[in-house]
């Protein structure tokens, strides 16, 4: 996995294992590192904007009620075909949510 976007990293065969996806995710990890160096942020911080943050908690938030959802059709029995529907609307929130970065 790349440590700056999460993606997967391809093998490179022989050496040492690639720690970043692409040359872009290397230079954005770098900056991150010169940009907090000697300031109290730790170096693997991750610091979002109040509103980023927002947009995540609502990201978040989705996925939990898309679970409890399926959770409740599931205690009340619901028909495969529902379940199915309920299954894919948690997919795609935890798909939109996990693009946050």
């Amino acid at each position: 996995m790349c440590r700056w976007c999460g993606r997967e990293v391809p093998d490179a065969g022989l050496g040492r294992r690639r720690q970043y996806c692409r040359q872009s995710c290397r230079q954005r990890a770098y900056e991150q590192r010169a940009m907090v160096k000697g300031s109290a942020v730790a170096e693997d911080a991750v610091v979002l904007s109040a509103e980023e943050a927002s947009v995540l908690s609502d990201r978040v938030y989705e996925v939990r009620c898309a679970a409890e959802d399926m959770a409740t059709a599931l205690d009340e029995g619901a028909e495969a075909s529902e379940l199915r529907e309920l299954c894919d609307a948690v997919m795609r929130a935890a798909r939109a949510a996990d693009g946050w970065r």
